[in-house]
């Protein structure tokens, strides 16, 4: 159901087989060894030291983790708005640094789909002509990137304010106005850091549901991080990510199918990826 994949658009990148995560199943999503490694001053900080694992179609993943420990700059690099030090991402079998600038931004564009704490809408444009922009920012002509935005708006239980300007919503209108114009390009990723953050608790759980019902009703893959280990354990996995690395937490953590994944990534894919 969802548009044309990297994986068909840019067959030199594309491996020779899925890679399978930890299931079995074909992985969209595989992360191997990755480090990001910047300075401050003459500091150097590392928050992603090896990080490894995989995301199954599907699937939901909450990453937590105190302030600073490099939640947004692993959905930054999964999202391919940053480059790692060293590590590869794969997405649908294709190595994105392999891919060439105009398919990143394809990817960037069609595939991922990206809510941010902050909810960074445009104030005095209305809540469908911010829904919108991504349709626009990619050629689609106005009238119909307006009828994807009401269709979104509907889904979110907004369709009634697509032509109120985004500074005239509520907190929670304006999330949810954000989470609408992170799916109107129906990508098959979505990738959420700390959506909730900025909520009280009330329209926290009610954003959080909404996602819940969209992950489920519209197929999606969604990686999400946040504080907030009550709405993280709803997730179907969760990691902890602290000293720059990524460990399974929650109920059934330690078991043997989930703890291997970094050794088990790497027999898994082909040599010629590595």
């Amino acid at each position: 159901m969802f548009r044309e994949t990297i994986a068909e658009r840019a067959p030199s990148a594309v491996v020779d087989a899925d890679v399978p995560d930890v299931e079995g199943h074909g992985a969209l999503l595989r992360v191997l060894d990755l480090r990001k490694t910047f300075y401050s001053g003459t500091q150097q900080i590392t928050p992603l030291d090896g990080v490894s694992f995989s995301v199954a179609r599907g699937e939901m993943v909450a990453i937590v983790g105190p302030s600073g420990t490099g939640k947004s700059t692993l959905l930054h690099l999964l999202a391919a708005l940053d480059t790692p030090t060293s590590g590869e991402v794969y997405f649908a079998r294709n190595l994105l640094w392999a891919l060439a600038e105009k398919d990143l931004a394809e990817y960037r564009n069609r595939s991922v789909g990206f809510v941010w704490q902050r909810h960074h809408l445009l104030p005095d444009f209305t809540a469908a002509e911010n829904v919108a922009m991504p349709l626009l920012v990619r050629g689609e002509a106005v009238q119909q990137a307006l009828e994807a935005a009401d269709h979104w708006l509907g889904e979110v239980g907004l369709r009634g304010r697509a032509r109120q300007r985004a500074s005239e919503l509520s907190g929670g209108e304006q999330q949810r106005v954000a989470i609408a114009r992170a799916l109107v390009n129906q990508p098959a990723l979505l990738l959420a850091d700390e959506p909730t953050g900025d909520l009280d608790e009330g329209n926290a759980e009610a954003v959080f549901d909404l996602m819940q019902r969209l992950h489920r009703s519209h197929h999606l893959t969604t990686i999400l991080a946040t504080h907030n280990q009550s709405l993280a354990r709803r997730a179907g996995r969760l990691f902890l990510l602290e000293h720059g690395r990524l460990v399974p937490s929650g109920p059934g953590a330690a078991s043997s199918d989930d703890v291997p994944l970094a050794a088990r990534a790497e027999a898994d894919v082909p040599g010629e990826c590595g």
